[in-house]
């Protein structure tokens, strides 16, 4: 054990019972869609902005096969949430303040990344079908939805882990090159390609 007896319902009781976690549910719930609006906008504004081609490439492969994408990015995101979670309970220990920080930074830099690039992808989709397809409208758009979402704390969690999986497939897939096909040759069966 790390210090004394530890339980699993312990940790979990202990991240669910965080200062912070509690102070952000207690919020009016205005607040949080608008604090949620505004804080999105800037991540997938920084996230797009700053990482144009890889994170208009990651937004494109989540528009095309998102079903794919969310099947990739489900298992990795439990992995890192669980790097995140374990690094916040490691913090506490003797030996986290240097493992569980890394841990910790790991999982909550990459987290909200992800989750910005799901949001601009669930945005375009949503703004392509009122005819406007650019990324600066995919930002807002899907700023807006996580405002909208923000009134209700149970639509958040659920836009966060829907978010977050189409994010993290699409960019594992973009990063690795994986589980796709860029041309239309290469979505035919061969040799009726041949033809």
């Amino acid at each position: 054990m790390i210090e004394g007896d530890v339980s699993v319902t312990g940790a979990v009781t202990t991240v669910l019972e965080n200062e912070w976690l509690v102070t952000y549910a207690a919020l009016d719930p205005v607040v949080r869609g608008v604090g949620q609006f505004a804080f999105m906008v800037l991540l997938a504004g920084i996230v797009v902005g700053v990482l144009p081609s890889y994170g208009t490439r990651s937004v494109a492969k989540a528009r095309r096969s998102p079903i794919l994408s969310c099947c990739v990015g489900a298992p990795i995101g439990f992995v890192l949430v669980s790097l995140l979670v374990s690094g916040y309970l490691l913090i506490e220990t003797a030996f986290g303040a240097f493992f569980g920080i890394l841990v910790f930074v790991i999982g909550a830099v990459a987290l909200p990344a992800v989750a910005a690039i799901g949001s601009v992808a669930v945005g375009r989709s949503v703004a392509s079908t009122l005819g406007q397809s650019r990324p600066v409208i995919g930002v807002f758009v899907g700023s807006l939805l996580w405002g909208v979402a923000g009134v209700w704390l149970s639509v958040t969690v659920a836009l966060m882990v829907i978010a977050t999986a189409l994010g993290i497939g699409a960019a594992v897939r973009v990063l690795f090159g994986i589980l796709g096909a860029d041309s239309p040759d290469d979505r035919t069966i061969p040799p009726a390609n041949k033809i």
